[in-house]
C-alpha cells in the first residue's frame, strides 16, 4: 500500500448545522466524487431551512492548529475556501495556505447571495479581493459577486466577458463567472469560463424552478476541487462541476420545510 495515495481534498469553511451548505455541502460533494475530504473549520453556524440564527467564528490559533495537523499527516492535493467571516480570518487562512502544500486553491468568494444581498462587510471584502483572490487557481463568483469584484454593472454577455477578464487581471488564474438566476422565466443558466491559457467558453445547463438550491455554489466549487485533486484537467473539471450541480438541483429531495438542499446523491454515480 502506498501511503497517502488516495486523492484528498480540503475545505476551509464554516460548519452549517443543517448540512445543506458550507463545509457539509463540500464534504457531501467530495464523497460523491470519490475523493477523501478533510476540513479546516472557520466558524460554526446554527440554522435550518428557514435561515441562519447564530454563528461563532473559530479562534485563529485553533485554525492554525488545524492547518498544521493536516499538513503534518495528509497529502492534500487541492483545497477550497468558503465563507470567511472577517479580515482577520481571511489573513490567517492566507498565511496558513501559503505555508502549506495543499495544491491548487479554489476560491468561492461568498460575498453576496445569489439574490444580491451582501454577506461580508466592506473591510473584509477588500481583504478578500487583495489578499485571497490573487492566490486563486480558480475563482467561482456568482452574478452579483462578479459585479462587486469587477466593480461594474453586468447587463449583457459582453459585460460578463469583460468582468471575467478584470477578475483575472486581479490575479485569479481561472474564472467561472456564474450567470444570473433572477429571471424566473429563463430556461437555461449560462456561465462564462475564462481559463489561464486564454481559452474562453460558455457553459449552459437547463434552469430548474425549485427552492431546493441551498449549497449550490459550495457544491460547484467543491466539485472542481475534487476533480483537481484527482488530476482532472482544469477545463474538464469545470465542465464536470457544472453538470454535477445541475443534476443535483434537477433531482430535489424533501429535507426541511422551506429552502432545501441540492441532491448530491442524484449526481453521485453519473459518468460525466
Amino acid at each position: 500500500m502506498v501511503v497517502n495515495s488516495y486523492p484528498q481534498a480540503l475545505t476551509i469553511a464554516g460548519s452549517d448545522s443543517d448540512g445543506s451548505a458550507g463545509m457539509q455541502a463540500d464534504l457531501h460533494t467530495f464523497f460523491a466524487r470519490q475523493v477523501y475530504g478533510a476540513s479546516v473549520i472557520t466558524a460554526c453556524v446554527a440554522g435550518n431551512s428557514y435561515g441562519i440564527h447564530a454563528s461563532v467564528p473559530m479562534p485563529t490559533d485553533f485554525i492554525d492548529q488545524e492547518f498544521a495537523d493536516l499538513a503534518a499527516d495528509y497529502h492534500i492535493r487541492a483545497a477550497k475556501t468558503g465563507m470567511l467571516a472577517d479580515s482577520e480570518l481571511i489573513n490567517d487562512v492566507v498565511k496558513n495556505y501559503q505555508k502549506a502544500d495543499f495544491g491548487p486553491l479554489v476560491v468561492d468568494p461568498v460575498i453576496m447571495t445569489k439574490h444580491g444581498n451582501q454577506l461580508l462587510e466592506e473591510s473584509a471584502f477588500e481583504t478578500l479581493r487583495t489578499a485571497l483572490l490573487p492566490l486563486a487557481t480558480v475563482l467561482t463568483p456568482n452574478f452579483y459577486e462578479s459585479e462587486k469584484i469587477a466593480e461594474m454593472t453586468i447587463t449583457s454577455a459582453d459585460d460578463m466577458v469583460k468582468a471575467a477578464h478584470k477578475m483575472q487581471q486581479m490575479g485569479a488564474k481561472n474564472i467561472i463567472a456564474k450567470g444570473s438566476h433572477a429571471n424566473t422565466d429563463q430556461t437555461e443558466v449560462r456561465d462564462f469560463v475564462l481559463l489561464e491559457s486564454g481559452e474562453a467558453f460558455w457553459l449552459s445547463e437547463p434552469y430548474h424552478q425549485t427552492d431546493r438550491v441551498n449549497g449550490t455554489g459550495d457544491s460547484l466549487s467543491a466539485c472542481i476541487t475534487a476533480e483537481l485533486a484527482k488530476g482532472t484537467p482544469m477545463k474538464r473539471a469545470i465542465e464536470i462541476a457544472k453538470q454535477f450541480v445541475n443534476t443535483a438541483i434537477g433531482s430535489p429531495i424533501e429535507v426541511g420545510h422551506k429552502f432545501g438542499p441540492v441532491n448530491h446523491w442524484a449526481a453521485q454515480n453519473r459518468d460525466y
